[in-house]
């Protein structure tokens, strides 16, 4: 009987060895998952998709539009971008585990060309910026 409790107690070690997951293998889980399930909706949005950069722990997201590439479009989407990221992380397209763990997200949304209208870096700094906007506005402000 001992012996028994012995070897299932080793056997859940190992299984619990097994399962946990390094940053690394989460960064690729995550692209995986984005790229297989995550659409974003909203005015000409065309498609997205995701790419890991293990080694800088970094995912990146390009949000491709068939918009034009001109002033108004950017400045337009300038402004309305941090909702969009806003709405990602609460989709957990942009994720905050992997946030907390190290990894940032940069975020790009696109002309038709490919050119920039959009771009950001989200980490645990801008995630906090974004989680809470309007106090870190205000606290801006006063200085």
């Amino acid at each position: 009987m001992k012996k028994i409790t012995q070897i299932a107690f080793a056997v859940m070690i190992v299984l619990v060895l097994v399962s946990c997951k390094n940053t690394k293998q989460k960064i690729q889980e995550h692209v995986s998952t984005y790229n297989n399930s995550s659409s974003i909706k909203g005015s000409g949005i065309t498609s997205t998709t995701a790419k890991a950069f293990l080694n800088d722990n970094k995912i990146e997201i390009r949000i491709e539009t068939n918009l034009e590439e001109n002033d108004t479009n950017k400045l337009t989407y300038k402004e309305s971008f941090p909702d969009l990221l806003k709405e990602m992380i609460k989709n957990d397209q942009i994720s905050k585990a992997l946030i907390e763990e190290g990894v940032k997200f940069d975020v790009y949304f696109l002309a038709y060309n490919n050119a920039i209208l959009a771009q950001r870096v989200v980490d645990k700094e801008e995630l906090a910026v974004l989680e809470n906007g309007d106090a870190k506005e205000k606290v801006t402000a006063k200085l």
